[in-house]
């Protein structure tokens, strides 16, 4: 079977979903392989940036600050929920388009998926700028893979193309929100659902063939979607 998850490195949800999915493939029995697909939430966001996740998030839905520190310890609760240490406090707000050129470069040495565990636990969890080549010099030390290659794709286009392609096929097949995942080509779930509910997608696929019905479809921030 055939998954592919459209997501974002800032998406918080992202991570969370990811790890409900694992949870519920642990549970699965038939083989799965797992593509990611670029889909950038802010494209127009600057490389760096001053503000903090809260500052961004209360201007993002025009809410009080405090609404949006209450918003963030809720999503803290439900990433521990699934044995994640979010620290949003100590996020650096960054556009995400080469960390996503990144992972392309990583997928063609086959370590997409390490890659993007990689990031997503530096962004959400070690507080680091996950567009900085020292940042991307320590991810590939540790997926194993050219240094100094990952590193200049901070000064280089590379890849960007096939961001885009993603990004734009998501949006043809009704990507409103991330995580959004595809399976088979057949169902597709957004926001990060409880594992049971994965669950039962991944059976209901293995039975049946069709084209793409959305399960699960959320257009805003909210408990389940970015």
């Amino acid at each position: 079977m055939q998954v592919e998850i459209w997501s974002d490195i800032a998406c918080p949800f992202c991570y969370i979903g990811k790890r409900k999915l694992e949870q519920a493939l642990e549970e699965f029995p038939e083989e799965v392989a797992i593509t990611y697909k670029s889909f950038q939430l802010d494209p127009s966001a600057p490389k760096n940036s001053n503000k903090t996740m809260v500052e961004e998030l209360a201007k993002k839905y025009q809410m009080p600050i405090e609404k949006a520190k209450e918003m963030n310890a809720q999503v803290t609760a439900q990433a521990a929920e699934v044995g994640l240490n979010y620290q949003l406090e100590n996020i650096q707000v960054v556009n995400t388009m080469d960390a996503h050129r990144l992972s392309h470069y990583a997928k063609e040495h086959g370590k997409m998926g390490e890659v993007m565990e990689l990031l997503l636990k530096a962004h959400f969890t070690e507080g680091k700028h996950v567009g900085k080549p020292e940042t991307f010099k320590e991810i590939a030390a540790a997926a194993k893979l050219d240094e100094e290659a990952v590193a200049a794709l901070i000064e280089n286009d590379d890849y960007k193309d096939q961001v885009e392609r993603d990004q734009q096929e998501g949006s043809q097949i009704g990507v409103q929100g991330v995580p959004f995942f595809v399976f088979n080509r057949k169902y597709a779930v957004s926001g990060a659902q409880p594992k049971e509910a994965i669950l039962q997608v991944l059976e209901k696929v293995k039975e049946e063939d069709g084209g793409i019905q959305i399960m699960q479809q959320g257009d805003a921030c909210t408990d389940e979607s970015c």
